[in-house]
């Protein structure tokens, strides 16, 4: 595993470069974040296909790394449009020849992306101040 190499794929992430992810995952790397679960490479291409149709200007900066020999924790800030950010994490689990086997992203839906939405932010918000302690 090159997590430095792989944190620099992630970073620099673009449509063109979307054909490298053989490179860096498995053929039937497992994939999961809010929205997603597939396996395999051209799922996972498509999903991060889909991020630059429907997003501007996106784009990974990974703050933070931890790692051992077969797994890593990146921490992100998924930067895109005018000031905007999803604050995640991912759970990368590597195969022998140090590829991504299983690669498991965690952020907050709520709190990040549905509270941007004009009817489902207000409910979003309302719903978080009368469940906090």
């Amino acid at each position: 595993m090159n997590l430095d190499a792989l944190t620099r794929f992630y970073q620099e992430l673009t449509p063109e470069s979307l054909t490298h992810f053989p490179e860096f995952y498995t053929d039937d790397a497992w994939f999961k974040d809010p929205f997603n679960e597939v396996r395999g490479i051209a799922a996972i291409q498509r999903i991060f296909a889909h991020m630059f149709e429907r997003t501007v200007e996106p784009r990974f900066v990974v703050t933070e790394r931890l790692a051992d020999d077969n797994s890593a924790m990146l921490v992100w800030e998924f930067r895109y449009g005018k000031g905007r950010r999803i604050r995640g994490v991912s759970h990368l689990r590597f195969a022998d020849d140090g590829r991504v086997a299983y690669h498991r992203d965690y952020w907050d839906a709520a709190e990040e992306l549905y509270e941007e939405l004009p009817l489902l932010g207000s409910l979003m918000r309302w719903l978080r101040r009368k469940l906090a302690a």
